[in-house]
């Protein structure tokens, strides 16, 4: 009976954390004074990294780093992808910003209707979402290929959309007192989603169940998170003063972290649960043998 409830104990332990036990891969492209990775689809990874030259964007394969540049842009940046499809931002010559469809071939510009700016985040299948500005603040889009539809948070100040899975939409909306809160939006209903003692909150990225963005503790640090719909785990990579997911794709997390030497990508890959079970009894048995 005593080996049943420390058995228990062990896995429910490596159950809570098994997230710090995962793989961090640094992601910096070649050159880059800077890389920021975004999303991530299957092996396909995309995001933004400056040189010398300015801003631009990125696809990384796994194995080969291919950039992505809007065609007379002063900065380019790729922050969704989705099979062969990516979405993201550029500047051009006159300032204004836009959003971006790219397939690999052409080049097709997202303008929200009567938008100061555009930004397109996150893409699922032929729906579009990201966040626009004009006369009355800042908003959240779902574009479908056809009609635009802004996304505005009940009595929220400002409203932003970064993550879709399917009709789940995630992201991060700004009260009348100007705290933010994450949200997840389905549709048709509105989910307010707050980590525990966080002083802010910022949901990125979304796949199924699992949802994965930043957050503030109370003495100013900035944390990364994964959240399975019960439980919430922090993500913090390795010397990092702050990290940032934005992305996730099955046991694979992107997102950017800065440390003392500047700002880079990396690609966090949670365990498979048959390795929790394992560790769990290797810890049992290292304490039976003693």
């Amino acid at each position: 009976m005593k080996n049943l409830i420390v058995t228990w104990v062990v896995i429910s332990l490596f159950g809570t954390c098994y997230t710090m036990a995962g793989t961090w891969t640094t992601l910096g492209m070649p050159e880059a004074t800077e890389t920021g990775a975004s999303s991530i689809d299957g092996s396909n990874i995309v995001g933004g990294y400056t040189d010398a030259s300015g801003g631009h964007g990125f696809l990384y394969n796994g194995t080969s780093w291919t950039t992505i540049n809007m065609s007379g842009a002063t900065y380019t940046s790729a922050d969704g992808i989705d099979g062969i499809n990516i979405v993201g931002e550029y500047t051009d010559t006159f300032g204004k910003e836009h959003g971006f469809l790219y397939n690999g071939t052409s080049w097709t510009t997202l303008d929200v209707p009567g938008a100061t700016g555009t930004f397109a985040y996150g893409i699922s299948g032929s729906n579009i979402i990201g966040s626009y500005y004009n006369a009355s603040g800042g908003h959240g889009f779902l574009y479908d290929g056809t009609s635009w539809t802004t996304l505005d948070y009940p009595g929220a100040i400002d409203t932003s959309a970064d993550g879709i899975d399917g009709s789940n939409i995630v992201s991060s909306y700004t009260d009348a007192s100007g705290k933010e809160h994450g949200f997840l939006y389905n549709g048709t209903s509105w989910i307010t989603l707050d980590k525990p003692e966080a002083t802010w909150i910022e949901l990125a990225g979304i796949d199924g169940s699992d949802i994965v963005g930043c957050y503030g503790d109370a003495s100013g640090e900035q944390h990364g998170f994964l959240y399975n719909g019960t439980s919430w785990t922090t993500l913090d990579a390795p010397g990092a003063t702050s990290t940032n997911p934005t992305g996730i794709d099955g046991s694979n997390i992107v997102g950017t972290y800065q440390d003392a030497s500047g700002i880079h990508g990396f690609i966090y890959t949670v365990p498979e649960p048959a390795t929790i079970v394992i560790f769990a009894i290797g810890a049992i048995f290292f304490r039976k043998i003693r």
